[in-house]
C-alpha cells in the first residue's frame, strides 16, 4: 500500500485485488500476498471510514430557536439497506 494512498485509490486497489483472486489465475502464493495486501487495505479504509463519521455532525435548533452542532449519533444515521 502506498503510503500517500487515499480512500478512493484503496477501493479501487481493492477491487482489482478482487477480480483477480475471484478469477483463479494466478498461484496459491501470489493469491496469499493479494490477499495480505487487501487486508491492509480494508483496515486503511475502516479507519478513514471511522475519521469520517466521527466528523459528521448534526446542526439542529434548540428550545430557544437557537443553532446547535452536536455529534451525530448511531441512532440517527440512515439504515442501510
Amino acid at each position: 500500500m502506498k503510503k500517500s494512498q487515499n480512500f478512493e485509490q484503496a477501493m479501487k486497489r481493492l477491487e482489482e485485488i478482487s477480480q483477480t483472486l475471484e478469477s483463479g489465475d494466478i498461484s496459491l502464493e501470489d493469491s496469499i500476498k493479494l490477499y495480505q495486501e487487501g487486508t491492509k487495505l480494508i483496515e486503511f479504509c475502516q479507519g478513514k471510514l471511522d475519521e469520517a463519521q466521527k466528523m459528521v455532525q448534526k446542526l439542529s435548533r434548540n428550545a430557544s430557536g437557537d443553532l446547535e452542532i452536536s455529534a451525530l449519533d448511531d441512532d440517527n444515521l440512515p439504515e442501510e439497506k
